[in-house]
């Protein structure tokens, strides 16, 4: 039966949100759903990532950082949207969107489902858009999480409502550049939540004993000039590079030797799925969530400590001056592929939309709330 599901979303640039969501609509056209996509941003902004040719597009403007007045017009304006629309459901996507977009539908009868990408805990938030989250987030018919130990961050009355689904893993079609290449590479945005600076740092451990050796940054964000000042501090100017966003998602792999994943917390490290699926030899730091349900230490990747530079070079060093090791551990990371893969994944979401748009009348309503719970704990033991 045909469905017409409405993601919502702040942007349609680079995240790796961006991306899930553009694989869900390339499923659900395929099987037959209409999908539109609503986001926050400028219809003359560029859209990074591929989406089927019959997704629809509405893209509203405006800037979410703005002022608690500005929040409240685009609460009523995805309202109207969403009521013109009249979609069987509602798919929001991080925070500040999942506010929102719970906030627009009070009263009506389209189920939401809110998707956390994100650790809730740890990434900058005013305490108004917590409050809010608490207040709202138990609206939400389903909460998608990408891993089991995210739902203790959820507020305590929606984390009944709780169902895991990891992150579609890809297998693109860049070839690694292999170790003879040289290159370190670590990828994500500009920001103190990627700890590019502890890898900066770590780097500055390992340039001086292989000096054929560079690091990458690829990626976009405010503390541009606070890594380049870093980066020359340490003396480094020739040696690591902020290269900005590659020319096609993923795209770095084809330069990349090593990649470093160098997080303080993430959601689901997209990044580092990407990476361990083009058998990458990859580092990894050990933050909340993801990077452990990947990365099984010594076997399939290298694990190390948050904010320790002293840790991550030396993990760096093991992995150029031990081929062998490297190219092993790259040859185990592949298989990552194979749990998170964009079929299977996709068919996760399908029972989680498919239990949400039971009618909610009486027996009904408790039928798909059973049906919730069964997929929140089954989803919590399989992820």
């Amino acid at each position: 039966m045909s469905r017409h599901i409405l993601f919502v979303i702040s942007s349609l640039g680079a995240g790796g949100a961006e991306r899930v969501i553009a694989q869900l609509a390339s499923h659900m056209i395929g099987r037959g759903d209409r999908v539109s996509v609503v986001s926050f941003d400028r219809p003359s902004d560029p859209i990074y990532h591929d989406f089927p040719q019959a997704t629809r597009f509405v893209r509203l403007g405006g800037d979410l950082e703005a002022s608690a007045l500005r929040t409240l017009r685009r609460i009523l304006t995805l309202r109207r949207t969403i009521a013109g629309l009249a979609p069987d459901i509602v798919i929001s996507f991080l925070t500040k969107i999942n506010v929102i977009a719970l906030a627009a539908t009070i009263g009506m009868p389209v189920p939401v489902i809110i998707s956390e990408r994100n650790n809730m805990a740890r990434q900058p938030m005013h305490f108004l858009w917590r409050k809010a989250a608490a207040t709202l987030f138990p609206r939400a018919r389903a909460i998608v999480l990408q891993t089991a130990a995210s739902a203790a961050m959820l507020p305590a009355g929606a984390r009944r409502k709780a169902v895991v689904i990891g992150n579609p893993i890809t297998r693109f079609p860049w070839t690694p550049a292999g170790l003879a290449a040289t290159r370190l590479t670590a990828v994500g945005r500009l920001t103190d939540q990627k700890g590019f600076d502890t890898l900066i740092d770590a780097f500055a451990r390992v340039a001086p004993h292989h000096p054929g050796w560079a690091l990458d940054i690829w990626g976009e964000g405010p503390d541009e000039a606070a890594l380049r000042a870093r980066i020359g501090d340490q003396g480094l100017g020739g040696r690591v590079r902020l290269a900005g966003l590659s020319e096609r998602p993923a795209q770095w792999i084809e330069s990349s030797s090593i990649f470093i994943l160098s997080s303080r917390y993430e959601g689901f490290p997209n990044v580092l799925g990407e990476a361990m699926a083009a058998a990458l030899p990859v580092i990894a730091t050990d933050c909340a969530f993801g990077p452990a349900e990947l990365v099984q230490h010594g076997e399939n990747g290298l694990l190390v400590p948050v904010d320790d530079p002293a840790a991550l070079g030396g993990a760096m060093l093991r992995l150029i001056e031990n081929a062998e090791l490297a190219i092993r551990l790259g040859a185990s990371a592949a298989g990552v592929a194979e749990a998170y893969s964009p079929r299977a994944i996709a068919g996760r979401w399908d029972e989680v939309i498919d239990a949400c748009l039971t009618p909610l009348a009486s027996r009904a309503g408790r039928q798909e709330q059973r049906a919730i719970g069964a997929l929140a704990a089954g989803k919590r033991e399989s992820c």
